[in-house]
């Protein structure tokens, strides 16, 4: 077998990190393999040779399900970095502490970065770490995987290629709070659409709680610089989960039940006055289905290759943390409209995936285990 090309190393070494793929037991928008280790272990490209996190717990877990050496775990990722000399780094740590740890990466020579969502906590650390990425030419991709799932390229691909006619509108139904799921959602609207956002309604949980900095669940109105208009709902959906509704003058695509299903309407002739009727046609999947982790590395290895940017890249990443905090700026001017960008960067919103982020689950668990027994 002829040896990979990138050493790969992860920093964070818990469910996303490590383990999430053992969780999943059936399809939906996962296939497989989906989170950072697994992915580098399968991929043809890289060699999976390190792993760091400041708990022993989580260390002694990746290495024994990855075959790694007690010598290749590191409780210090700068330790790591200088000694492993990583080609790819993944960050699956909590933000909190994500963009110092890119920005070490980078200094340190990494040549790609996969980065967990959000991007960063505030907008001004992601300007921080895109002016250093650009400036070393290091490749960073953020996962909102969506991006990487073969229904959402090919729905991207029938708007690119003009099958649905000019884009009126995308709905997402999409229970989170706004910077942490949400960024999903965000994502997965500006990808659809193939446009940026230009300006946003907001309406968050309520006055008390827009006034401070936590992670909201809400509702927004997005204006796309091609003239479409999106509407993402954060709040309770009940019974469409995680439901994504794209309409052009020529067709429409819906993806539903968190991916479970993927719609596809055209017009056919027919209707009152024969004025035709929009009817359901075969979604066109391809007839291999590709793992989204695999699809992350590849796009990488061309970044890498080529200097291009990747599907969903760090600019990517800021622009949806950058939506979510604008929406929530609107619901503090009464409901006005706020344009992007925005010219206060120290803005800023704290992911809820940091609250009691100094221990991680998993070890809290192994830890009331112990005491227990």
């Amino acid at each position: 077998m002829p040896e990979k090309e990138f050493r790969a190393a992860v920093i964070g070494l818990g469910r996303m990190g490590s383990t999430f793929d053992d969780e999943i037991t059936r399809g939906g928008q996962f296939f497989m393999p989906y989170c950072h280790a697994p992915t580098y272990t399968a991929s043809p490209h890289t060699n999976l040779v390190a792993g760091a996190d400041p708990h022993a717990e989580q260390g002694e877990i990746f290495a024994g399900r990855w075959g790694l050496e007690r010598g290749q775990i590191y409780a210090d990722y700068r330790e790591m970095l200088q000694a492993e000399q990583p080609d790819f780094v993944s960050l699956c740590t909590t933000a909190r502490h994500r963009a110092a740890i890119m920005i070490d990466a980078i200094n340190a020579g990494v040549k790609a970065i996969w980065a967990e969502k959000p991007f960063t906590l505030s907008l001004a650390e992601a300007d921080e770490v895109l002016e250093l990425s650009t400036r070393k030419g290091v490749a960073i991709a953020v996962n909102c995987s969506r991006r990487y799932n073969v229904s959402f390229n090919q729905a991207r691909r029938m708007v690119d290629e003009g099958e649905l006619g000019e884009i009126l509108q995308i709905t997402a139904y999409t229970q989170c709070n706004l910077s942490h799921n949400g960024s999903h959602a965000i994502d997965a609207m500006r990808y659809l659409v193939g446009a940026d956002v230009e300006w946003v309604f907001g309406e968050m949980e309520s006055d008390e709680r827009a006034a401070g900095e936590q992670d909201l669940m809400g509702n927004g109105y997005l204006a796309f610089d091609n003239g479409a208009r999106g509407f993402i709902r954060g709040s309770p959906t009940g019974a469409a989960p995680w439901e994504f509704d794209l309409i052009g003058t020529e067709g429409r695509v819906r993806n539903l039940a968190q991916g479970m299903e993927t719609q596809y309407y055209r017009w056919v002739p027919g209707g009152l006055r024969d004025e035709g009727l929009p009817a359901r046609a075969p979604f066109p999947l391809p007839t291999h289905i590709p793992s989204s982790g695999l699809s992350v590395i590849e796009d990488l290895v061309d970044c890498i290759k080529t200097g291009k940017q990747p599907r969903c890249s760090g600019l990517d990443g800021r622009k949806a943390l950058e939506i979510a905090i604008a929406m929530r700026e609107s619901h503090r001017r009464g409901g006005r409209r706020v344009d992007l960008p925005l010219t206060d960067r120290s803005l800023r919103i704290l992911s809820s995936e940091i609250r009691s982020d100094a221990v991680p689950a998993r070890v809290r668990r192994l830890q009331s285990n112990r005491v227990a027994a």
